[in-house]
């Protein structure tokens, strides 16, 4: 009796062990802290361990585990299996989707941009771009357009940013420096001393940054109109541990995209519908950019900025004109 009750034992705990080995954890290399710009990581990874009974589940790291440009090199050598990175911190390590960093490029809502980015991702020169860091393009984290705030007279026309220093990166530092201004690519989590410390007199973002990263607590002025194009900020997992999941847990999690994404943009347009209150509380003037400066601005920035990206991905044997008549024909679809 002894020995058949020690033997129920050890297989009991043989049992445990085993049940242990194959559940999956995940490490997720993100920045800042818990916002509006990584909601649908956070939803995702609630869904993931509950369509799973808790044997698949997500760590998620704010700086724990890389620092933000340093992101896609963790996935490449499988530092962690999953992470946040923005296109316009290493434009040379992921050329292709820059393309939807192009100022003024026709998207207006954040519905449109989740349409564009994942046509662009589902293209094959984007998956090959990313596959050289062993990274798979799992969803973009939609932005709505960038506006800029600052303090002391607002810069309401072209010519009073010229000489502006702003911190913008990707297609957007691109345009402010069409017309004079000095962009810098300080990353977001930099942006609020460098916005008091001087180094840069304004700060591009869109609404849910300026709360998180406080610049609005040292704005004067924000532009609610000047719209000159977003960034793109695609969560990537690492292709191995990708396809290392068995068919339940990669089901669980490719399953679960659409919900998490629809619950980051409702999260979302909750923080828009707040966002001219919080204004009026911290005493932000709203300033509105006249139709014939923005005019102006696109004329400078859009065409000739779009040209030499074609020509320039072109030249490295990317298909430029197919990604950029991507972008355009989902934008035509997706208003249809």
């Amino acid at each position: 009796m002894n020995k058949l009750m020690t033997r129920a034992a050890i297989a009991a705990l043989a049992f445990g062990f085993a049940t242990e080995a194959v559940a999956t954890e995940w490490n997720v290399s993100v920045w800042g802290k818990r916002r509006a710009f990584t909601e649908h990581i956070e939803k995702l990874a609630e869904l993931v361990s509950a369509k799973t009974n808790g044997e698949f589940t997500m760590n998620i790291s704010y700086g724990g585990l890389s620092k933000n440009k340093e992101n896609l090199d963790g996935i490449s050598i499988g530092a962690f299996e999953m992470a946040q990175f923005c296109a316009g911190y290493h434009r040379d390590k992921n050329p292709t989707i820059t393309v939807l960093e192009l100022p003024f490029i026709g998207v207006n809502t954040l519905e449109e941009e989740v349409a564009v980015a994942r046509a662009v991702y589902a293209h094959p020169a984007a998956q090959k771009d990313l596959a050289r860091w062993n990274a798979k393009l799992l969803m973009p984290s939609p932005m709505p357009q960038y506006n800029i705030v600052g303090t002391g007279e607002p810069r309401d026309t072209l010519a009073k940013m010229e000489g502006m220093r702003v911190r913008a990166t990707g297609g957007i530092g691109q345009a402010f420096k069409t017309v004079g201004a000095v962009p810098t690519s300080v990353t977001a989590t930099e942006a609020y001393s460098a916005m008091e410390s001087g180094v840069v007199d304004t700060v591009a973002f869109a609404q849910h940054a300026h709360f998180a990263f406080r610049t609005i607590d040292q704005a004067t002025w924000w532009t609610a109109n000047l719209n000159p194009g977003t960034v793109n900020c695609p969560v990537v997992v690492n292709t191995d541990a990708y396809d290392a999941l068995s068919d339940a847990e990669r089901a669980a999690l490719d399953g679960s995209i659409d919900e998490a994404l629809d619950h980051y943009l409702a999260n979302y347009g909750a923080l828009l519908a707040k966002w001219d209150t919080v204004l009026a509380e911290k005493n932000v003037t709203k300033v509105m950019i006249s139709e014939a400066e923005l005019a102006k601005f696109r004329a400078a920035a859009a065409d000739p900025i779009r040209e030499k990206w074609l020509a320039d991905m072109s030249a490295q044997g990317i298909d430029a004109q197919g990604l950029y008549d991507t972008v355009v024909t989902t934008l035509a679809e997706t208003r249809k």
